[in-house]
């Protein structure tokens, strides 16, 4: 079942995403649906302001007026979301929901992959994503959190650093 689940995005109120969010969660809990939908997100940022009394961070809506729905799409779910108060409706043709792509999801952050890193700084690693595929280099900083790791590539005689997703380097 759970490769039936996908991304939905339902269209809201500006402003009432997280009452939305909450209604949702509610709705799945009272009519025990927890296997139709699994997850309801609002994608978010910190933003840090610089004010006159310092830098001050905030949690900022990625996009404002929409909610992630993670779920099964039936007539029983696609009623449950649509009829929710301050939902206006699915992002889609008409009444047909469309779900997100593989890309969309990896693009917006929503799921957390898991990538797993066979190599470490100072280990030579070779490219095997994006436009510098199939150079060299020398892994110089790993960060973890972000997914992204700085290798030090020679090009045009210059050690130049590049940053790239974790999963786009293998070792030698």
């Amino acid at each position: 079942m759970s490769d039936q689940l996908k991304w939905y995005v339902a269209h809201t109120y500006s402003g009432y995403e997280n009452t939305v969010a909450m209604s949702i969660e509610q709705a799945v809990e009272n009519r025990n649906m927890h296997d139709l939908i699994a997850e309801v997100s609002i994608p978010m940022e910190t933003v840090t302001e610089i004010t006159d009394n310092g830098p001050k961070t905030a949690e900022h809506k990625v996009f404002p007026g929409y909610v992630l729905v993670k779920m099964i799409m039936t007539d029983e779910t696609w009623h449950l979301v649509r009829n929710i108060r301050g939902v206006t409706g699915f992002v889609g043709a008409a009444n047909k929901a469309i779900p997100l792509t593989e890309d969309e999801i990896a693009a917006l952050g929503v799921e957390k992959r898991e990538v797993v890193v066979a190599y470490q700084v100072g280990d030579s690693v070779k490219i095997t994503d994006g436009a510098l595929s199939s150079f060299i280099g020398t892994v110089e900083d790993l960060d973890m959190e972000r997914g992204k790791v700085r290798v030090m590539v020679s090009m045009f005689g210059r050690e130049t650093p590049v940053e790239l997703e974790l999963d786009q380097v293998e070792t030698i």
